[in-house]
This record gives structure tokens, sequence and C-alpha cells, in this order.
């Protein structure tokens, strides 16, 4: 159980790291939507080759044509390489800074849980630095490789395949890419059920931050999804900034475990809130003080029903 000065000291401490990533955070998930805004617009001007057009040349048996269907894709990606890049940095820089952030939030979740698991932070590290890198180190491979395949005289399909997939340049940073990928994904995912289950994120927030881990691994869904992970950086940078709606989730303050309540415990507390309202109200209804209840008023029907009987009487 760390000390009431330790608590204090770890408060500081995560405060002032808010208060240094809060403005990088909220300006990295605009960078990461802006980047994969530039990546998806370029490529999508790309000549795509259908299945018609791939199979073509072997329907006209010619099983190596000098000229691969997919020439034109290539020498596209070549004249195309700079906004590419461009946008590749711009996905490292919110790489970097959202590294910033998981190291913060994993920090803060090990000191109110020890027992949080402790090779997540080696995860991100490797992770996300490598991630950043291999993301650009990928763009400039690319561009290395199309441009020699756009300057050859070799359009062949294996020219295609060396400079797309095949090259050893390409294999590498893939194979890099891939584990470190799954390294940042693996990362995020832990970060983000440590700093919900001690109460440092809103439970809605952690699932967030799950989805957003798997996003950067698995392009579910296109690029259109891409926006799921720049939306958590901004929520991330309004949170370290302070203007939370309703405030900062009580375990920054506390410096200790204050998991957020559920739905189910947050109806449980309204209601008990509520029933305490419930007594004073009937405390305070006329009579209630005396102990004399007030008297029940009739019925429109039993009033019809006293005076038909009165009626009746008075003819007799």
């Amino acid at each position: 159980m760390p000390k009431p000065a330790e608590i204090r000291q770890q408060v500081a401490s995560e405060l002032h790291r808010r208060a240094r990533l809060a403005v990088p955070a909220f300006a990295a998930g605009v960078l990461y939507l802006l980047s994969s805004i530039i990546i998806s617009s370029t490529l999508n001007g790309a000549p795509t080759v259908g299945l018609l057009q791939g199979l073509a040349p072997a329907f006209s048996g010619v099983s190596e044509p000098p000229v691969s269907p997919r020439a034109g894709e290539v020498k596209f990606i070549s004249h195309h390489a700079s906004p590419l890049v461009v946008g590749s940095l711009l996905a490292a820089v919110a790489i970097g800074v959202l590294t910033l952030i998981l190291l913060l939030l994993l920090d803060g979740a090990r000191f109110r849980r020890p027992e949080t698991w402790p090779h997540a932070r080696l995860l991100v590290l490797v992770g996300g630095i490598g991630f950043a890198v291999v993301s650009v180190a990928h763009q400039i491979v690319s561009s290395i490789e199309t441009h020699n395949f756009a300057t050859s005289s070799d359009h062949s399909i294996s020219a295609v395949e060396q400079a797309l997939t095949k090259g050893a340049a390409n294999q590498l940073v893939q194979y890099l890419s891939l584990f470190s990928g799954l390294a940042l994904a693996a990362g995020m995912i832990v970060t983000a059920m440590a700093a919900q289950r001690v109460g440092l994120l809103p439970r809605w927030m952690g699932i967030l931050g799950i989805f957003t881990g798997l996003l950067l691994f698995f392009p579910i869904g296109g690029a259109e999804f891409q926006i799921v992970p720049a939306f958590w950086l901004v929520m991330m940078g309004l949170l370290l900034m302070g203007r939370w709606p309703g405030g900062d989730p009580p375990a920054w303050e506390s410096g200790e475990a204050r998991p957020w309540p559920s739905a189910a415990q947050q109806r449980a507390e309204r209601q008990a809130a509520a029933q305490p309202a419930a007594v004073a109200a009937g405390a305070a209804a006329p009579g209630a003080a005396n102990g004399v209840a007030e008297p029940v008023q009739p019925s429109r029907s039993q009033k019809r029903r006293q005076r038909r009987k009165g009626r009746g009487g008075r003819s007799r």
C-alpha cells in the first residue's frame, strides 16, 4: 500500500506529464486522421487491374508477357511517392505521441494496481517506436523500388512482384511491421484494460482503446475506420487537459484505484439517492407532522352514487 507522501508525489508527477501531453495528444488525433486521408485519397487514384485483365495474357497464350497488367499501378505509386511518404510521417508522429500516452496510463495503472502485467511497458515501447519507424521506412522502400521499376526497361510480372512485395527490403520491412504492429496492439489492449480497471479511463474509453489497438494492427473496415484511433487520441487530449465532461475520473486525483461504476451501479446509486428524497417528501406532507392522516377524497363515481342514494331517501 503506497504511503500518503508517495501518492502525492505520483499525482504531482502525473499532473506534470498530463500538462505536457494534452495538446500533443489532441494534435496527434488530427495528424492521424490527416495521414489516413492523404494516403487513402492518393491510393484511390491508382489504376486497378480486374480479374479478366490480369488473366488476359494467359488467355492469349502468353505465360510471361513483357509488360505486366500491373505495371501502371507500380508507375503510379512511383509518381505519387511524396504524398505517401508525407502521410506516413504524419502517422509516425501520431504513433509516437500515442506511445507516450500509453506509458502514462500504464505507469498510473501499475501504481494503483501493482499486479498489472509488468511486460506491457516493453510491448508499448518496442511496438510504438518500431511501428512508427517502420511505417516511414516502408513508404521509403516502396518509393525506391517502384522508382527503380519505372526507370527500368523490365516491366514483367516478376519485376512488378519484386517492386511491390518480393524484394529483400520489402520483405524485411513487412516482417518488422508485422512484429512491431502486433506488439503495439497487444500493449495498447493491455494498457486500456488496466487503465479502465483502476478508473483512469471511463469504461467506454477503455473499450474504444481496445478497439483502437486492434485497428492499428488489423485495418478492419478500410481507411474509414481509421477515424476511431484519431477520435480516441482527441478525447485523450481533452481528458489530459482536464476538460473531461463531468470532471476528471476520481482515480487521477486520489492516486488510488477508483474503478468507474458500471451502468447498473450508477442506476443503483441514483435509486439510493432518490429514496431519502421520497421519504422526506412524505414526511413534509400535510398532517404528517401531527400523525393525522389526511381524509381520502371520494372519487367522482362515488360522489354520483351518494347523490343517487340521497335522492332515493328523500322520495320515500
